[in-house]
């Protein structure tokens, strides 16, 4: 198939990519390189299938002229997390609403599109959320995931992957994310403070995310399916770190409130019984985090 994917030499687009070219598929990648990750895909060049330009999706315009091409759109171009989007209120709007809402309007019913959209959008959630739950985002990145997805869901040829909190190594790395960001500090510092410590997060690792798109392709996937692997609170992920690195110390501060209310557990047992099933597991990413830590020097590595 031919492939379209937008940010696709980003955080999670990086190992997307040589997977997809690995099955036999063309993919061509859209990417402005916001982060500096001009060389993530650089060694994919060699590759007849592979094809890259260097675009912004906020310009349509030039966006629409690759959009006759693919069989399958990935729209994976974000401001990625809450933070960043408080800080840029604007480009948040354009780049994590309007573009793909852009896209979705410019594509013939005959061209799939595989949308990551978030499992944030569950918020604050005391039951098991499955993709039947009511949805109750708390943060604008999440509002303008849950309202592309909407917009998403009205075409038949279309597939929603509500994705976990993502992590693991990549060849565009990022540390502001959960366990990332976690194992980081405690590898670096060795002692942090832990706000609301009981609030529990779905996890998964980039490569199964990766895989999670794969399979929706090999799958002839549509509707909505929640990708998770680790369901841990933050306290028990720092045990869990504290397994590798027993110097490690934390302190929950409990008189403190985080100004991230997210809370929630979410089954996967829809895309599982499709066949589906993660394979890296909490200490797999852990010990591969700790190896990879060895290669990075200091945080540059972030959305913010």
């Amino acid at each position: 198939m031919r492939i379209l994917i937008s940010g696709g030499s980003g955080y999670i687009g990086s190992v997307l990519v040589p997977l997809l070219l690995s099955q036999g598929h063309q993919v061509r990648v859209l990417d402005n390189f916001l982060y500096g990750n001009q060389t993530s895909l650089a060694s994919l060049c060699h590759n007849p299938d592979f094809d890259i330009h260097r675009v912004d999706c906020r310009d349509h315009a030039e966006v629409s002229k690759h959009l006759h091409w693919p069989d399958v759109v990935i729209p994976l171009a974000a401001l990625v997390g809450v933070p960043l989007c408080d800080l840029n209120p604007i480009d948040a709007e354009l780049i994590n609403l309007r573009a793909p809402l852009n896209i979705f309007k410019s594509l013939s019913n005959d061209q799939l599109i595989i949308m990551p959209t978030t499992e944030s959008s569950y918020g604050k959630n005391e039951s098991v959320c499955t993709e039947e739950t009511p949805l109750n985002p708390l943060s604008t990145y999440a509002l303008h995931k849950v309202e592309v997805e909407s917009a998403l869901l009205e075409r038949d040829n279309a597939v929603s992957l509500r994705l976990a909190t993502v992590f693991g190594m990549s060849p565009r790395m990022r540390l502001d994310l959960l366990i990332n960001d976690f194992v980081w500090r405690a590898l670096k510092d060795r002692a942090f403070v832990v706000f609301e410590g009981k609030y529990n997060r779905t996890c998964v690792h980039v490569s199964d995310v990766s895989r999670a798109f794969n399979h929706a392709l090999d799958k002839d996937l549509r509707g909505v399916y929640n990708i998770g692997a680790v369901t841990i609170s933050k306290l028990s992920l720092c045990e869990a770190i504290k397994v590798f690195i027993p110097e490690f110390t934390y302190v929950e501060a409990d008189y403190l409130s985080d100004s991230d209310q997210r809370d929630y557990i979410v089954s996967d047992d829809k895309i599982r019984a499709t066949g589906y099933v993660p394979r890296v597991t909490l200490p797999i990413g852990i010990t591969e985090l700790l190896k990879g830590y060895r290669m990075l020097t200091n945080n540059v590595h972030g959305n913010v």
